[in-house]
């Protein structure tokens, strides 16, 4: 912990420095004043790095003035001066802390990331002063107690019982030392989350494999060595070829590399982020953090920190999530051994022989996917150019209901790549905005992601207040004379999270307090996206040649239907792991002493079974979904999500039209619109009809017949 303590020493002088450097006079803050900009879009073009620090000092400060308010108020407590006050208050830190997250995730630098270590001690501090706010919950608990009697609508209620649950949840109960302890580790742990993300960046951005040997670029496509060229000059190199842990320059490289140590050295060093035993190292980050939320669990009067979480969740309970886990597992598990055993085979016709390691599995899957299918991703590619996917996208949303996006030009972004598009409903009404940023680069995080820099909501006259959402990717750039080439991997990618950008947009509600829906069930609009991405119908209107604009021919499909499945046991095995250990961490009632992380790893990888020639999709010192991204006792969400989609994409199939409208509309009506004004399983079920089955999901993985 002494590296840490003696980073936000730095970070406080850095902050200092840079607020000083520039001392502004609030009328000239952009986050202190309307903004004048179409859509009241975030002016990108004035907004500064030493804007930030006295936005959101001003910010807490604001809502901390807005919560004495409520509870100083001598009006009898109810539901609008209450739960509504409260709900409503905060709009300087509304403004200001998604615009600075969705900057400081995509296009990071030194400024912003000491700004980051400078107001998140604070701004945990502030939630812990509202919702530790006895004067406050007392008021939120009398209008709780007589929510019966107050005639509210569903919303209404949902948003008070939440906004109740919040408290409790936060340790409103607690006594006065047990909360004094609380605030304590609810600051520690948002620090030791901030710490854990900003070593896993510059563990990404800290590696490079330099090639100055022309024979070593063997097996690489041409496109890859372009853009390797292209880094390689970036980085002030005069000479020779750079690979990087990002997935578009990693990924391929240890597809299609023929130099087997080389895919060695990547393979490590991408499993290894974070655990270099260097300034970067998260080891003993994860051991205090998983001690903390322990201790905050048990406060709190759970067992564990994943009682904890899924107690809010559809899941409910670990027994649960373990049992689903192992219903998928244990076929999973044997595909995977299945594909491993063709991959060695392959490898003794070999000239020379050697046993499959986890740096030859993407390349020898791509080996294997020729021989048995004559189908390999290089030839995927060409009809896969990043503007006609965006077109296949965009003809998806609109037969299914009737929605278009246009291209606005020459308003203010965060960086000169970013496009902003306008949604409008099929009536004409515009449904809210949508940025896209779809290349990676050193200033931003590795994954793809989807947030927003305004959340809808509804004003004092009840007008719908647009959304503006935004997807960051880091898909493979342009390069040479080739535009942007994407990987069918990339192609689902890029319709999930436009899945994620519909719920966004199509969502509406008239409370903040209603927005968020459960971790396990966020992910099904965007993954049911994913369906529509290689549907043939689908495929022949985007998937066209970028060089002669030729469809993708029926025969090439076929290839990609019949192959479709293969390698779904690496897929489902690899991704699987990463959720039991995430499990496995947040279900211990006791912290041995001098815990180590890596080694708890390998022994749950043990527990399970895993075979040695796959490692979990992410290792826990990189794993940002559970220490720093909101899925902690949660990543096993997306298996049981695509339970969920796979089932609600069987409704459109039913139909005999992929594109049924009246499906679409229930699927709008009931899943996109609502936020979490219900319980996410009965939304679910008044789309359906009735509770999914896992069969479909189990069928679409060839994991059973």
């Amino acid at each position: 912990m002494k590296k840490l303590i003696f980073s936000l020493c730095i970070a406080g002088c850095v902050v200092s420095s840079c607020t000083n450097q520039t001392s502004i006079p609030q009328s000239s803050n952009p986050f202190l004043n309307e903004w004048d900009t179409p859509y009241g879009i975030p002016p990108f073009d004035r907004i500064f790095a030493s804007h930030y620090i006295p936005a959101f000092e001003a910010g807490i400060q604001q809502q901390l003035d807005e919560i004495d308010a409520i509870v100083n108020s001598r009006r009898r407590p109810s539901f609008e001066n209450v739960i509504v006050a409260l709900d409503q208050s905060g709009s300087i830190l509304r403004k200001v802390r998604p615009v600075f997250s969705g900057v400081n995730s995509a296009n990071t630098n030194d400024s912003l990331q000491a700004i980051d270590r400078h107001v998140t001690p604070l701004l945990s501090k502030l939630n812990s002063d509202i919702f530790l706010n006895m004067g406050l919950f007392a008021k939120v608990k009398d209008v709780h107690d007589r929510r019966a009697t107050l005639r509210l609508t569903e919303e209404q209620m949902r948003l008070t019982e939440e906004t109740y649950k919040r408290f409790v949840r936060s340790g409103a109960n607690l006594s006065p030392e047990d909360q004094a302890r609380l605030r304590v580790l609810s600051e520690e742990i948002s620090v030791l989350q901030l710490t854990f993300a900003q070593n896993v960046l510059a563990d990404l951005n800290g590696f490079y494999l330099h090639i100055t040997n022309r024979a070593q670029l063997s097996g690489l496509p041409q496109a890859q060595i372009y853009a390797a060229e292209a880094a390689a000059r970036r980085a002030g190199k005069d000479e020779g070829w750079v690979f990087t842990l990002h997935n578009p320059s990693v990924m391929p490289f240890l597809q299609f590399a023929d130099d087997r140590e080389l895919r060695r050295v990547m393979q490590q060093a991408f499993i290894n982020r974070g655990n270099n035993d260097n300034d970067n190292d998260n080891k003993e980050v994860i051991a205090t953090l998983v001690a903390r939320r322990l201790e905050r669990a048990n406060l709190l009067g759970y067992e564990h920190f994943a009682a904890f979480q899924l107690e809010e969740r559809m899941a409910r309970t670990p027994e649960i999530v373990y049992d689903f886990l192992d219903q998928i597992w244990v076929p999973a598990l044997a595909r995977a051994k299945e594909e491993a055993a063709n991959m060695q085979a392959y490898i003794n016709r070999q000239p020379s022989r050697f046993q499959l390691e986890q740096w030859d599995w993407r390349y020898y899957h791509e080996k294997v996917m020729k021989d048995m299918f004559d189908l390999d991703e290089d030839m995927l590619r060409p009809y896969f150019k990043l503007e006609n996917v965006l077109e296949g996208i965009l003809y998806v949303c609109y037969r299914l209901w009737g929605i278009t996006f246009t291209e606005l030009h020459g308003l203010p972004v965060y960086h000169e790549e970013v496009r902003i598009f306008e949604c409008r409903d099929e009536d004409g009404t515009v449904l809210g905005l949508l940025y896209m940023d779809m290349h990676p680069r050193p200033g931003k995080r590795g994954g793809a992601w989807c947030g927003s820099f305004r959340t809808q909501s509804v004003d004092a006259r009840g007008n719908r207040i647009l959304p503006i959402t935004f997807i960051v990717c880091n898909f493979t750039r342009p390069s040479g004379d080739k535009p942007a080439l994407l990987s069918p991997d990339e192609v689902g990618t890029f319709f999930h999270e436009w899945g994620h950008a519909l719920h966004n947009l199509f969502r509406n509600v008239n409370y903040f307090g209603v927005v968020r829906v459960p971790q396990d069930f966020v992910e099904l609009p965007a993954q049911i996206m994913e369906h529509w991405a290689f549907e043939p119908e689908v495929l022949r209107v985007y998937a066209k040649h970028y060089l002669t604009g030729e469809i993708i021919p029926d025969e090439l499909i076929e290839r990609m239907v019949n192959s479709s499945k293969y390698g779904q046991g690496f897929a489902t095995v690899e991704y699987l792991a990463s959720a039991y250990f995430d499990m496995d961490f947040h279900t211990l009632t006791a912290i041995p002493a001098n815990f180590n992380v890596v080694e708890f790893e390998r022994e749950s990888m043990e527990r399970i079974g895993l075979i040695p020639q796959i490692a979990p999709r992410h290792r826990t010192t990189h794993f940002n979904h559970i220490w720093n991204g909101g899925y902690t006792a949660g990543y096993y969400s997306y298996r049981w999500a695509e339970v969920l989609d796979a089932d609600a994409f069987e409704a459109f199939k039913e139909t005999g039209d992929i594109f049924d409208r009246a499906t679409a509309a229930a699927f709008r009506r009931y899943i996109l619109e609502p936020g979490a004004i219900r319980d996410a399983m009965d939304m679910y079920v008044s789309f359906r009809g009735a509770e999914p089955s896992i069969e479909p999901m189990l069928r679409n993985r060839g994991l059973i017949e």
